[in-house]
């Protein structure tokens, strides 16, 4: 009977996790219907994001689907940083540790801005590059 005893919480501890997954997976499935109207996506536990055309939609994953989703133009877009921890870090050279990103967004209305947060520094690197350039792309063809 003692060793039935030990046992429960592991039993317990698996049947958790089991159920964990399972709710993961059906955020991974709804993200993937979701993110199929999209050129661009990205999915992890923090954001889910979406890029098509100049329009960038970003909300949080849930097994049901995105929710709060927000939805805004690279054209309203004045700038756009990486913070890792807070502090604004260069896209190019992006350190190897730190405990959060994320991709700021500030807006041409003064004291508007988004911050998307990202689950590993790469990542949010790679799209903070890409969308730098697509801003830049976006603004050299408005001048003209």
């Amino acid at each position: 009977m003692e060793r039935g005893l030990l046992w429960l919480p592991l039993l317990a501890a698996f049947f958790w996790l089991v159920w964990q997954g399972s709710k993961e997976y059906q955020k991974i499935e709804a993200y993937r219907s979701w993110a199929e109207q999209f050129e661009r996506a990205k999915y992890d536990i923090y954001a889910v994001l979406g890029q098509k055309g100049s329009f960038i939609t970003w909300g949080k994953p849930t097994p049901q689907g995105p929710i709060q989703l927000q939805t805004f133009s690279l054209q309203e877009v004045k700038n756009i940083h990486l913070l890792v921890d807070g502090k604004i870090v260069e896209v190019e050279n992006p350190p190897q540790k730190g405990r959060t990103a994320e991709l700021e967004f500030t807006f041409t209305q003064p004291g508007e801005s988004v911050r998307i947060p990202f689950t590993e520094i790469p990542l949010a690197a790679e799209w903070g590059k890409y969308l730098q350039e697509q801003l830049k792309r976006l603004h050299s063809e408005l001048i003209e």
